[in-house]
């Protein structure tokens, strides 16, 4: 049973080591195009052509050869059009100008109910924020004895193929896995094989949407498995053109993260042990923690493709103060840039609603 669901289920991608965080200087690589001299050989023009060496990730322009789904569209900004309910709004809308590459922020006090947002209602890729859903649907099996932490389960290693080749890359079942162990690995290293063996025990990503829209969440959808996201990215630039395919709205991730954190769908050791999981994340220092005070407690999930980065968690502060975040940049200049913008976020929201002092600027702006 265990091999059909490793040969049937969603998986990963040929990254070693398995982390999402190191896709970055793939891509950096890969796009790095550079001239080369074509010498003529006896019987032709000698007539020298200077070639490009083919990128080997495709350039994030839409393709020439396929058309683009319907899930594709461009973005256009409404940066002018929108208005805002407090200073502190405003503050974070302008850290998420989109002069630079679209910025979606939402966060949502959890002690007042009072949530901030740029861009929260538009969706943004998942990368591998999509991690947080996979493992509290598969905690949501183990709650229900379908599932169980102690039980071992195949890592999805992938098969070389080429890009766009099938609608599902192709995978091969691995080494055996405790359920527990897989989750550790895919939220605090953002293994993929760990992920994706995760997404085969539920019944691939069509499981993490029932289990989504079960929650009452609208927003969030997933549509491929990560080892075929990985193969096929890069075919559309996330910070011109809005692909719903593998995505989520902030808000929506917010909502998640705000759930599970109530405890409204997982037992209470499921939620304790993901909510741990997350508290030892070892990617993305440099983002939601980055500009964070000492003694801040942070249970995040990083993400990483193609122009993209992201970083969403549950921040608790010292004095009790709890809320949830999500922030997803593109564009910046490069991953050093987006690193910087979420770290800068992430202080302006920890500041407007706990207060460089421990105080609340938010509430004293309604």
């Amino acid at each position: 049973m265990l091999t059909s669901l490793a040969l049937a289920g969603a998986v990963l991608a040929p990254l070693a080591p398995a982390h999402a965080e190191n896709l970055e200087s793939e891509f950096d690589k890969a796009f790095a195009e550079r001239p080369v001299q074509q010498v003529a050989t006896p019987g032709q023009t000698q007539q020298l052509q200077t070639r490009q060496v083919q990128p080997r990730v495709q350039p994030t322009t839409q393709s020439t050869k396929r058309a683009p789904p319907a899930s594709v569209r461009p973005y256009v900004s409404t940066r002018g059009q929108r208005s805002y309910p407090s200073a502190f709004d405003v503050q974070i809308a302008n850290l998420a100008d989109d002069g630079n590459g679209r910025i979606g922020v939402a966060a949502i006090d959890l002690t007042t109910g009072r949530t901030v947002g740029v861009l929260g209602a538009t969706p943004f890729p998942l990368a591998s924020t999509s991690k947080i859903a996979i493992a509290a649907a598969f905690l949501d099996g183990v709650d229900n004895g379908r599932l169980s932490l102690d039980a071992s389960y195949p890592l999805m290693v992938p098969v070389k193929s080429k890009r766009f080749s099938s609608v599902t890359a192709p995978v091969r079942p691995g080494a055996m896995v405790t359920g527990r162990k897989l989750i550790e690995r895919a939220l605090i290293y953002s293994d993929n094989q760990a992920t994706d063996a995760l997404l085969a025990a539920i019944g691939g990503p069509a499981a993490v949407n029932r289990w989504i829209r079960s929650a009452g969440i609208t927003g969030f959808r997933m549509d491929r498995t990560i080892a075929t996201l990985v193969r096929d990215d890069g075919e559309y630039n996330p910070a011109q053109l809005i692909d719903e395919r593998d995505s989520a709205t902030p808000m929506a991730m917010a909502e998640l993260l705000a759930g599970i954190f109530q405890g409204r769908w997982l037992s209470p050791a499921s939620r304790s042990f993901l909510l741990a999981t997350m508290e030892r994340c070892e990617t993305g220092k440099r983002r939601l923690r980055g500009q964070l005070p000492e003694g801040v407690r942070v249970a995040h999930k990083t993400g990483t493709l193609n122009n993209t980065a992201s970083d969403v968690g549950i921040v608790r502060a010292p004095d009790g103060r709890v809320y949830a975040v999500a922030i997803y940049v593109t564009g910046q200049g490069g991953h050093s840039g987006r690193d910087a913008k979420i770290a800068a976020l992430s202080r302006a929201i920890y500041d407007g609603y706990i207060g460089p002092s421990g105080g609340s600027y938010a509430s004293a702006q309604r």
